[in-house]
């Protein structure tokens, strides 16, 4: 059997000013795809797979339109070029947003399944703050997403999509889709599957399964910083059994949307004046307080300072922050080397909305890298060690902090542009908070402009009544 594999991985803030452009993603092309880590397990399946294209980046704005449109163009010519096929897996997200397209993922699936026809298979594989359309679910034959937050399952969940398609394959039944959208979308921080409600949740999704009749069910929380209409809540099954599938979708839905009130945070949180305030009186440590606004894994542009503003104005010490985008800062430390003091300018570099502070500085460490864009600078105000980036990037595995010279679990405090923490750093932190930050992810969405909101929806509105309804795929319909 032979299954081509493509995708395009990233999830994209329709509030985000900044667009994201090729250098920001890690592309991968034809037959080294296989010998990559994040594909490597396809080998393992009795199938040959023609690699294409896959893009993933962090998340961030919109993805710029030339540059899909150039991918498209090369996704679909590598697919023409394997032709006869009997199958397609892409690897997405399910939050990518292109300027001047909605509905990017429903505009690249739908051209793979006009180009494959209708006896391809085609499987997908998602992260749970995807968003998903009737025009996804048309073109889609297999569907499996992410069942954890923070993700934790990313290889488990691509397997599943090709444990599925190959087994359709091999045994010639024909799965289809069902999807229950519900009217709830909220942020990832309140829907963490490490808590509940959201933990119990999840954990019934592999019991629905049943392996004759429902061979997947997923559920999307959606990604509330798409201003879009597909975004939203649902329930997405995959399966032969039309009747179970009809009720599994049902009860999810309506499970759902039941405990719409009791998804709240799994941590303390507070405005930026009260968590600064609270971490530097602790009497534990480290205290790893999050600077949720501003978090570029959920679409944040990672250069904000004023967290950064009221540290300094409490004089706080023993601070570990990780880090802020900013790469004329980044390069001055640079120019200025190790040992050196200078005056800096931090923040708003890319997003002019954010504080700026200007400050003296003097150069803790200096990244070793021949390229100017993976510069990484530590710099010393006060009490606080600085990571200054010169680009986008997050700080949640405690690799990242200890190839800095920086080791978080012996700080006072740590602070980290981030939602809910990371494996790594959510076991070391005493306590652990929470800033409800400005930025373009901010995290009280009822402050968010939502100009494409179809219907009510939860948590923009409150008073009305909804009750669960099931929608078919094409495919379904066909068959």
């Amino acid at each position: 059997m032979r299954i081509a594999v493509a995708g395009l991985h990233t999830e994209c803030s329709t509030y985000n000013p900044v667009l994201a452009r090729e250098a920001d993603f890690r592309v991968l092309r034809g037959p080294t795809m296989l010998k990559d880590a994040y594909f490597d397990f396809l080998t393992h399946f009795p199938a040959e797979f023609i690699t294409v294209l896959h893009a993933r980046a962090i998340a961030g704005g919109p993805v710029e339109g030339a540059l899909y449109a150039r991918w498209k163009a090369e996704i679909l010519d590598g697919i023409k070029a394997a032709l006869p096929l009997d199958g397609v897996y892409l690897a997405m997200h399910g939050a990518m947003f292109v300027e001047g397209l909605q509905d990017a993922e429903g505009d690249l699936i739908s051209a793979v399944r006009d180009l494959v026809g209708p006896d391809v298979l085609i499987a997908a594989s998602y992260d749970l703050h995807g968003n998903v359309s009737q025009r996804i679910v048309d073109g889609l034959d297999i569907f499996s997403t992410y069942r954890t937050a923070p993700h934790i399952d990313v290889a488990d969940t691509m397997r599943r999509a090709v444990a599925m398609l190959v087994r359709a394959l091999r045994s010639g039944q024909r799965p289809v889709l069902a999807w229950a959208p519900v009217p709830v979308l909220l942020p990832g921080e309140r829907t963490s599957t490490q808590d509940e409600p959201a933990r119990s949740f999840y954990s019934q999704l592999q019991a629905v399964e049943d392996p004759t009749g429902i061979w997947d069910a997923s559920f999307q929380v959606g990604y509330v910083w798409a201003d879009e209409p597909r975004a939203t809540a649902c329930a997405v099954i995959t399966g032969t059994d039309r009747l179970a599938m009809t009720a599994a979708a049902r009860v999810l839905a309506q499970d759902y949307w039941d405990l719409r009130e009791r998804f709240v945070f799994g941590t303390t949180t507070g405005s930026i004046e009260e968590c600064v305030d609270w971490a530097v009186t602790a009497t534990t440590a480290p205290v790893v307080l999050a600077e949720s606004g501003d978090n570029p894994t959920g679409g944040g542009v990672g250069d904000r300072a004023e967290v950064l503003a009221e540290l300094m104005a409490n004089d706080a010490q023993g601070v570990v922050f990780a880090g802020i985008a900013d790469k004329q800062a980044t390069d001055a430390a640079y120019a200025a080397s190790t040992g050196a003091s200078l005056e800096l300018t931090i923040g708003a570099s890319l997003d002019p909305s954010s504080v700026m502070v200007k400050t003296e500085a003097t150069v803790q460490f200096l990244l070793e890298t021949g390229d100017p864009q993976l510069r990484e600078a530590v710099v010393r105000i006060g009490g606080i060690d600085l990571v200054i980036t010169a680009r986008r990037r997050p700080f949640h595995n405690i690799a990242d902090f200890t190839r800095l010279g920086l080791d978080p679990r012996t700080a006072r405090i740590v602070v980290v542009k981030s939602g809910y923490l990371s494996p790594d750093l959510g076991p070391i932190a005493n306590p652990s908070l929470m800033a409800l930050s400005p930025g373009v992810v901010d995290q009280s969405v009822e402050r968010l402009e939502r100009r494409h909101k179809s219907v009510p929806q939860y948590p923009f509105d409150k008073d009305f009544a909804w009750a669960p309804e099931v929608f078919w795929s094409k495919r379904a319909e066909q068959r």
